[in-house]
């Protein structure tokens, strides 16, 4: 189960107590997901999403959420769109995988420029900017062995003939990506 827990409530600009109904719902959580054989996964949201998606903007800000908590109910995960940006992500990704934290992989680009609905501004590994060999390289020396997920919102990539996309990926995952896992 991933955790994308909410944005500031409409009109509200305390972000400190907002990220602390965050820290407090996750902790009500965690109790059934360990009695249940629940993994919860904290996905940090690129910082654009904090006003409406998600007050976790960064792996290392998913890692103190987690902390308290077991690693086999608390992981995280890298989506490459998120957090390719953040100045720290080899540094947070270093302890995520010591601490067997690391749940889960995500490949996707950041396309220029941002599209209207900034989430589907997701695209094929390449177009972007982000440097797949770098934080992949980052993420299997870190410990990671799961499955990588590609993960594309953008309405060009659903409106494309399927075969032709499931093509592009595979071509695109096999130099970008995979050389690195």
């Amino acid at each position: 189960m991933f955790l994308v827990i909410g944005g500031l409530a409409p009109g509200e600009k305390d972000v400190v107590a907002a990220r602390q109904r965050v820290a407090d719902r996750l902790a009500d959580l965690v109790p059934f997901a360990a009695e249940n054989g629940i993994r919860l996964v904290l996905e940090p949201l690129h910082p654009m999403y904090a006003a409406n998606r998600a007050l976790i903007s960064t792996l290392g800000q998913s890692l103190d959420l987690a902390a308290p908590f077991d690693a086999h109910t608390v992981g995280v995960a890298v989506d490459t769109f998120h957090v390719w940006w953040d100045p720290e992500l080899k540094a947070q990704i270093e302890p995520a995988g010591h601490e067997g934290r690391l749940a889960s992989y995500q490949v996707c680009d950041f396309n220029m420029p941002i599209a209207a609905d900034p989430l589907l501004s997701r695209g094929y590994m390449g177009d972007g900017v982000i440097d797949f060999a770098t934080v992949t390289t980052w993420v299997r020396e870190a410990g990671y062995t799961g499955d990588i997920e590609v993960e594309i919102f953008n309405q060009e990539v659903w409106d494309a003939d399927g075969d032709s996309v499931v093509e592009t990926v595979k071509a695109r995952y096999a130099e970008l990506v995979l050389p690195y896992a």
